[in-house]
């Protein structure tokens, strides 16, 4: 079961593409954080979604929001994917131990060995005020991280 709104969101540190620890709760007093689960780097949805986010992203960054990815993929493979596609935020590889961190949100797909279309965003406060989980091969809409980004000021 997925972390519902109203809850407080799981802190944890991952790495991101340059090994260098990211923690969650590092942001909490400072800015709201976007959180974006995908299910791995270069995959056709997943290049999409992240390449609007990468295109709108004054749209968050001026509301001082903090926009974060993660998936399972190595570092190794999220610095080439980043680099190629000129992703500005990180992305955090949640690689070992395996789907961890997708798993205290409930987005981890076992089966499949892959996090699934888990979106987050998280106050100053560390309270989750919107979630959204989609499923594989299933798009997300991001009208409707926008208008809970708005409903934050």
């Amino acid at each position: 079961m997925a972390v519902e709104v109203g809850s407080q969101a799981p802190d944890f540190t991952l790495n991101d593409y340059n090994k260098q620890a990211v923690t969650l709760s590092s942001f909490q007093g400072e800015k709201p954080v976007l959180l974006v689960f995908y299910p791995f780097a270069f995959s056709g949805i997943c290049t999409g979604e992240l390449c609007q986010l990468r295109d709108e992203f004054a749209d968050y960054d001026g509301q001082g929001v903090q926009v974060i990815g993660v998936s399972v993929d190595t570092p190794f493979s999220l610095k080439a994917w980043a680099e190629q596609e000129g992703y500005q935020f990180p992305l955090l590889s949640d690689f070992w131990p395996h789907g961890e961190v997708a798993k205290a949100y409930g987005v981890f797909n076992e089966a499949a060995g892959l996090a699934t279309r888990g979106t987050f965003l998280i106050d100053k406060n560390g309270v989750v005020q919107f979630a959204e989980v989609n499923q594989p091969g299933e798009a997300r809409d991001q009208q409707a991280w926008k208008k809970a980004v708005a409903s934050l000021s």
